[in-house]
């Protein structure tokens, strides 16, 4: 994994960006965006879900402590079925860069596509395990969203987002049908708009 071939062009300030929850059937869609000091790169970085729990969590410390600056943003439920899911991630993206305290010169975005935006920036497909500083990035979103699916766990316990942290397991959508949707839902996806069909 290279910290950024940007970097070899005279480059100090290149973000990574990258999201967490895309999949989930409930709560936010994270974002986050990563200048990593490269005199000062966390070992281990990679993409986020080949990582144990608490192998994530102590990067994410690390690299709070250790990078030039970061952002974390979300978009919510209600944007999430207004816009799309891909739409409401690059909207994510775009509010992580930013709310950097520092302007990226060059963006590297995890995945095939950029946000709308002024910034020079490039698309790489597994960029997370290609790219320090999306990996980093792919760290931050994750421990991030996986805390705030326990914090909708103490409001729904009914639904075990705990657990699953909103994806489509099987005791998640037997909850679904059980309980109904909760005002986290995501009622644009398809497991909860035919749970939501069926109810009426």
């Amino acid at each position: 994994m290279r910290y950024c071939e940007q970097s070899e062009n005279g480059l100090l300030s290149i973000a990574g960006v990258d999201e967490a929850g895309r999949g989930p059937l409930a709560g936010s869609v994270v974002a986050a965006a990563v200048i990593l000091d490269s005199q000062r790169i966390p070992e281990g970085l990679r993409d986020s879900k080949k990582l144990s729990k608490s192998r994530r969590e102590q990067l994410a410390r690390e690299i709070k402590n250790t990078a030039l600056c970061f952002a974390i943003a979300e978009a919510s439920v209600a944007e999430i079925d207004r816009i799309n899911i891909l739409q409401a991630s690059l909207l994510a993206m775009q509010r992580a860069v930013e709310n950097l305290t520092q302007q990226p010169e060059f963006v590297y975005v995890d995945g095939n596509r950029c946000p709308s935006w002024n910034y020079p920036s490039r698309a790489v497909i597994k960029g997370d395990d290609a790219i320090q500083a999306i990996a980093a990035a792919s760290i931050l979103a994750k421990v991030h969203r996986d805390q705030a699916l326990l914090s909708l766990h103490e409001q729904y316990p009914q639904y075990g987002f705990a657990q699953h942290k909103g994806y489509p397991t099987a005791a998640h959508l037997q909850a679904l049908r059980e309980f109904g949707a909760s005002p986290v839902h995501r009622r644009s996806y398809a497991p909860v708009r035919e749970i939501l069909n069926c109810s009426k």
